[in-house]
């Protein structure tokens, strides 16, 4: 019952963030401030890990099929290109988003709550649902497939340097592969994926801090919550959105 409790309060805060806006000027203002919070501040630390991941994937990748002669020398860069595109990039950077800007959101959301500064919001007459956790959905739905697209191609070129500087294959046999039945739609569907998760991340988040009760205790546990829960959806919409794509 619990679950249906819950569930059924996060659909009327979502509905509660379709209202007129009291002031445009502030709701842009606060959502270019997340805008830099979660883009800026997660640039970093998504960088380093795409590029790793690439590096690792196409290393890894040349031990298993190069055991065999047969095999040509372009199929890795084809290999990394899809494997990234498809699963990696989307995937790993929103887990690692939901980490850093999920906890973030439900501890930032949490302590106002604590404080009682949502309350003095709601007494100022100001829909807090809609100017709190609306520009936090709306800036992560624009910055994340933003961060995405620069994991994948930084995977790829991760890729790339690790390829060639281990010698597998060379310089041109990689672009050949990546050139290799390339297919557009592969990326609009990892940014479809990056949307989705965006969404998650953002209203998931944003809903454990809002209605948060308690403590500092609650608070840590409602940042914990936000990021299990956010990881968990993340997946499951992963493997729902590639059922339906692919099937």
């Amino acid at each position: 019952m619990k679950f249906f409790e819950h569930f059924g309060q996060y659909l009327l805060m979502l509905r509660a963030l379709f209202v007129r806006p009291e002031q445009f000027r502030m709701y842009w203002r606060e959502t270019l401030r997340q805008m830099d919070d979660i883009g800026v501040g997660s640039f970093l630390i998504i960088a380093v890990v795409s590029l790793f991941i690439g590096a690792v994937t196409a290393v890894q990748t040349a031990y298993q099929i190069f055991g065999n002669s047969l095999v040509p020398g372009y199929y890795l860069g084809w290999i990394v290109r899809d494997t990234t595109i498809l699963e990696l990039a989307p995937t790993f950077s929103c887990l690692i988003l939901a980490g850093k800007a999920g906890s973030n959101m439900s501890s930032e959301l949490g302590n106002m709550r604590i404080s009682e500064q949502i309350d003095a919001l709601e007494i100022m007459g100001i829909s807090t649902e809609a100017y709190l956790v609306g520009p936090r959905i709306l800036a992560s739905v624009i910055v994340i497939p933003m961060l995405v697209a620069m994991a994948g191609f930084l995977s790829i070129v991760g890729g790339y340097a690790a390829t060639i500087a281990s010698g597998y294959v060379t310089s041109g046999e990689f672009i050949q592969g990546l050139l290799t039945s390339f297919r557009g739609f592969n990326v609009q569907l990892m940014l479809i994926k990056a949307v989705v998760f965006a969404f998650l991340i953002a209203s998931v988040s944003s809903y454990q801090g809002f209605y948060v009760k308690g403590g500092s205790i609650e608070l840590g546990q409602a940042s914990t919550r936000a990021v299990v829960y956010s990881c968990i959806l993340i997946l499951f919409s992963d493997y729902i959105i590639a059922v339906i794509a692919l099937s």
